[in-house]
Order: structure tokens, then C-alpha cells, then sequence
């Protein structure tokens, strides 16, 4: 059995506050799981929002300060985790070292589609700014699903032809029939089901994982739960899960 730790979004972009991510590489360094997944849309990237495009609130956005504060970010995170493992070997002590998965999210994509508007940009910008392979990530391209010990993980999984995402946790045990965890949707979800052969089966929409609130919700929308969660006694798809949640972090890692 192994034990997966699941970031979902975490939508860093710049002027936000990045300090709940080494709360989650610390709690790691405490756990220390066999893998730690990354669901995708760590990069924001609102320079390249079509959303806001022609908006007041789009001038001022540059490209290169996207990719810093993301890269930023991930050494917030990274950081606790590459102290431990130093550690670790000065004292002579069992080696840790998770296998890191990152599935790109569609803000990611947002590189690839401004590329499709305009080709002058290839070349120019790309995957690779995020430096992601640096960091020692597996990296799954967007929508590309990653099957470890039996659950599956991506960004988000569709339904139908027209590749929408899934509308529930429920909705998505339906259509996959296999333990699936997903980011993209601000709320988080959960759904059991049993296999015929008696394994229990899982279906997560892992929720959010940053502190700002977004421009585009209201103040009744932008109160989504925020947290991580550490995935127990992992084996063929079944698993215990446990929700961590933001102020829990907070209160425990904060000043750390």
C-alpha cells in the first residue's frame, strides 16, 4: 500500500500570497507520502485570459511576472521538502523521495491556445517557462490522465462528446468506473462506489488551494472549502482519504 498527497488548484499568480504552500510542503515533509500529485492550474497565467481581455482589470498583466510568481510559488512548496531529504542523508537516515506528478490544468492550456491565436508566438513561449522538470515533476499534458496504484488523476475528466467536464463526483464514478480525482471546479465533492469484485472505488473533486478570492465570484461564491488531501493505504484503487484543510495548515505551519 502507498500514501498519495493531492494538491489541486493552487492558481498562483502575481501581488497573491504564496506562504500556504510551504504549509503544504511541510505537512508533506511530515507525512511523507510515496507520491504527491499536483492536479494542474498551478500557473494562473491572467496575462493570457481571454476572459478579461479589453477589461480594466486586464491592463498591467505581463507574461514573464505570470511564470515568476508560479515558479515562486513551487519553491515555496519544493523547498521543505528538499530541506528534508538533505537532511535525511546528512544523518544517514531512509531516503524520501516521492515521485512528483504535475497534470497540466487549462490555465496552463492558456500557453498553448494564445500559441493557436497567434503561431508567432511559438517557439517564443511553452511548457517548458514553467521549469516544471527542474523541480523533478512527471509531467501529464493537459487532460492526459495519469493511473497511479489504480486511481486515476487529471485536471478534470469529460463527459460526452463535446468533452465538457463532469458535472459531480457521482456523475463521474458513472462514466469512468475507476477511482478518479480531479481539480478545476472551485467546490469539493465525493462519491463512493463498489466494484464487482468488492474493491471500494472513489470519486473526488479535490476542491481548491489558495488564499486570494477571485474577481469573478461574489462574495457568496468565493467562500469554496480550501485545503489538500492525503490519500491512505492506497492499493488498486481503493483508499482511506482525509481532507486537510487550509486553516488547519495555517494553524499548524504558519511562521514555519
Amino acid at each position: 500500500m502507498t500514501k498519495h498527497l493531492v494538491i489541486p488548484d493552487t492558481q498562483v499568480k502575481p501581488n497573491q500570497p504564496i506562504d500556504h504552500l510551504r504549509w503544504a510542503g511541510l505537512y508533506a515533509v511530515d507525512k511523507k507520502p510515496d507520491v504527491i500529485i499536483h492536479i494542474g492550474d498551478h500557473f494562473d497565467m491572467p496575462s493570457l485570459s481571454s476572459w478579461d481581455i479589453g477589461k480594466k482589470s486586464f491592463e498591467g498583466r505581463r507574461y514573464t511576472d505570470d511564470i515568476e510568481s508560479g515558479i515562486k510559488g513551487m519553491e515555496a512548496f519544493i523547498a521543505p521538502i528538499r530541506e528534508e531529504q538533505q537532511r535525511l542523508v546528512k544523518n544517514k537516515h531512509k531516503q524520501w523521495n516521492p515521485r512528483l506528478v504535475f497534470t497540466l490544468g487549462n490555465h496552463e492550456q492558456r500557453i498553448e491556445r494564445a500559441i493557436e491565436t497567434d503561431p508567432k508566438l511559438d517557439g517564443l513561449i511553452g511548457y517548458h517557462d514553467f521549469k516544471l522538470d527542474e523541480f523533478g515533476f512527471e509531467v501529464y499534458d493537459f487532460l492526459e490522465v495519469a493511473v497511479i496504484d489504480g486511481i486515476a488523476y487529471s485536471h478534470y475528466f469529460t463527459s460526452g462528446v463535446m468533452g465538457r467536464p463532469v458535472s459531480s463526483a457521482r456523475n463521474m464514478l458513472s462514466k469512468k468506473m475507476m477511482s478518479c480525482v480531479m481539480g478545476h471546479v472551485q467546490d469539493r465533492d465525493i462519491a463512493y462506489a463498489r466494484r464487482a469484485d468488492g474493491k471500494n472505488i472513489l470519486g473526488l473533486f479535490s476542491g481548491i488551494y489558495y488564499q486570494h478570492d477571485e474577481d469573478y465570484l461574489s462574495a457568496q461564491t468565493n467562500g469554496s472549502w480550501k485545503g489538500i488531501w492525503l490519500l491512505n493505504e492506497v492499493e488498486d484503487g481503493s483508499c482511506d482519504e482525509l481532507p486537510v484543510s487550509m486553516n488547519f495548515l495555517r494553524g499548524k505551519y504558519a511562521g514555519k
